[in-house]
């Protein structure tokens, strides 16, 4: 697997995390969702692309302190 730049909040100095929730292929409802940090997002995209699969993806919410 190849290293990918971790992004950083600019903010926090904290890696950026992101929700990708999969897409029902007939409704386009979410089915499920996982956060992830920025250095997973490409691969999960490389393996939806590759299957066809429906996905979106938004910057996750931050925990409340």
């Amino acid at each position: 697997m190849t290293p990918v730049l971790q992004q950083e909040d600019q903010t926090k100095g904290e890696a950026m995390r992101f929700e990708i929730m999969r897409l029902d292929d007939v409704t386009g409802t979410a089915v499920d969702s996982t956060v992830v940090d920025a250095a997973s997002v490409s691969r999960i995209v490389q393996q939806a692309a590759a299957t066809g699969q429906r996905i979106y993806i938004r910057p996750a919410e931050s925990p409340a302190l």
